[in-house]
């Protein structure tokens, strides 16, 4: 049994299946749509189509989708956010903060913001 809980977890890495499923909760919980499935579907059928390259991750954030989440990190509209709620952010996007080497007194901008995300 313990192979193949170890194939089936390779088979669904190797397809990055855990990524997506935590970046499509992510985006339902963002939007809060009146028709969760029907935005699922639409979500999914924009990585059909975005899907460039087979290591190549679509993507599911537009800029304004990136735009609207940095400027409710930052209430204050200071222009930038702490590496704090950056990594939050990466966290509810279902995107690894472990390669992150920032410092808590760094401040991100929004233009770093969109790059990195």
């Amino acid at each position: 049994a313990a192979a193949g809980e170890r194939e089936c977890r390779d088979y669904l890495e190797r397809h990055r299946i855990p990524e997506l499923f935590h970046r499509l909760a992510a985006l339902l919980l963002y939007h809060r749509p009146e028709s969760p499935r029907e935005f699922l579907i639409q979500a999914l059928e924009r990585v059909k189509a975005g899907k460039r390259a087979e290591e190549e991750y679509p993507y599911l954030m537009d800029e304004a989708n990136l735009v609207a989440m940095f400027e409710l990190l930052d209430v204050v509209g200071q222009g930038h956010i702490t590496a704090a709620q950056y990594r939050e952010a990466l966290k509810t996007l279902g995107l690894s903060t472990e390669a992150l080497q920032l410092g808590d007194d760094v401040n991100i901008t929004l233009d770093v913001f969109k790059e990195e995300v």
